[in-house]
């Protein structure tokens, strides 16, 4: 299968399909911090490149709940935020999972077809993942543990706070690559 994941600095979703068995490559604007396929650009210009499935992490800066307050004061921010969820949304892919936090884009386009939390794979903690699914299967869950910690909530501030407070948890990429790596691509 041929697999992008749109919106990803870290790698580790990317490397989540390559182990199992993918052609896989992550895009952002940044560099990758792992070694792998990879390519810095606006993912809009490779989006027409025949993939079969695309997991995307969109910013979310301008469309998570948590950053509310601050709405009124950045409504263009936000639209050309919505305005780049729907292209990725509506991309010529098959399969699209889109992830970001609980915010705008559940009123503003349309709800997510699931919301996740760590605990339900491997992670201790907290942090309500909201899906917007097409032609893919809500994940399940793959190892539910004890722990609501809400160590994202609770970072501390820095310049690269973002940075830690975007990445995948293994375990979801794991998830996502196993469960909707072995989907049958659907006949267009």
């Amino acid at each position: 299968m041929k697999v992008l994941v749109a919106c990803e600095f870290s790698g580790i979703v990317r490397d989540a399909f390559l182990s199992q068995g993918h052609e896989a490559l992550s895009c952002d604007l940044l560099p990758c911090e792992r070694d792998g396929p990879h390519c810095q650009c606006d993912v809009r210009d490779i989006l027409d490149n025949g993939w079969d499935l695309m997991i995307a992490h969109p910013p979310c800066t301008y469309l998570a709940s948590s950053g509310a307050r601050w709405f009124a004061s950045r409504k263009k921010e936000q639209q050309d935020a919505l305005e780049f969820i729907r292209v990725l949304l509506d991309a010529p892919i098959l399969m699209i999972a889109l992830e970001n936090p609980v915010g705008v884009i559940s009123t503003k386009i349309r709800r997510p077809d699931q919301i996740i939390q760590p605990w339900q794979f491997g992670h201790g903690e907290t942090k309500a993942t909201c899906l917007w699914l097409k032609n893919l299967p809500k994940l399940e869950p793959t190892l539910i543990v004890e722990g609501r910690t809400a160590r994202v909530h609770y970072e501390s501030p820095s310049p690269d706070r973002w940075k830690r407070r975007s990445r995948t948890l293994s375990g979801i990429a794991e998830a996502m690559a196993k469960q909707w790596g072995s989907v049958n691509i659907p006949l267009e």
